[in-house]
């Protein structure tokens, strides 16, 4: 995996009500903690507030170490966000593309 994005609301409740929303929030928010701040992979992240959108991508190169912890955690991301999509299936779609 190289990154992620992440846009919309769910729409399950009113914004800052919103389980969903705030799972996916939590999930995404830690993935970047894990690879940026733990990993040190500087990944480059795009918040945009207008479209409720988030963006993460890793560098063209990592060692193999760091490497393999940031696939660790985006794997971990998407099995838990996939989980998330499966309990909620009309409020979350997970697209591996």
């Amino acid at each position: 995996m190289v990154g992620f994005t992440c846009q919309g609301h769910s729409g399950l409740a009113p914004e800052g009500e919103d389980i969903v929303c705030a799972a996916v929030s939590s999930v995404v928010r830690m993935a970047e903690c894990a690879v940026n701040d733990v990993a040190g992979a500087e990944a480059a992240v795009s918040i945009h507030q207008e479209d409720a959108s988030v963006s993460l991508r890793l560098p063209n190169y990592l060692d193999a170490d760091t490497e393999g912890v940031c696939q660790a955690v985006l794997t971990a991301m998407m099995i838990s966000l996939s989980r998330i999509s499966e309990e909620y299936p009309e409020n979350i779609t997970v697209l591996e593309v």
